[in-house]
């Protein structure tokens, strides 16, 4: 009964830990980041309810979108391609910060100097299916 316990704690909560910083933007107008400063700013995913259920649905949505393959996804952190339509390919990060009640977000284009706004109006799209 007791392993049936934690079995379920362990599945029904996400980890309380602080999330692991965001890798930094290059000084290209081609990224956006919930840890970064200024132009490369963008708000993370704010958590209300439970946070495991909260990224679980994240991790759904980005499953679901015809522009995005996953890359690698585990308890605490989601990581994605985009391609776009003109077939350039940007890096999703998406980390949950349960501690905080917020999902960190950076998206970044690998090639090029300037995404024309696209990694910003991609996460704002996402964090509309999301809410």
């Amino acid at each position: 009964m007791k392993i049936l316990a934690l079995l379920v704690l362990m599945t029904s909560t996400a980890p309380n830990s602080t999330a692991a910083p965001l890798p930094p933007c290059p000084s290209s107008p081609n990224c956006v980041s919930s840890q970064a400063a200024e132009s490369h700013h963008i708000e993370p995913f704010k958590i209300t309810g439970d946070a495991g259920i909260a990224f679980g649905k994240l991790h759904k949505i980005l499953a679901q979108r015809t522009d995005t393959t996953l890359v690698s996804a585990d308890e605490v952190t989601i990581r994605v391609e985009f391609r776009t339509t003109l077939g350039f390919v940007d890096d999703g990060l998406f980390v949950l910060d349960a501690a905080n009640g917020f999902i960190q977000v950076r998206s970044a284009a690998r090639l090029g100097y300037w995404d024309m706004g696209k990694n910003r109006r991609r996460l704002e799209e996402i964090r509309l299916s999301w809410q």
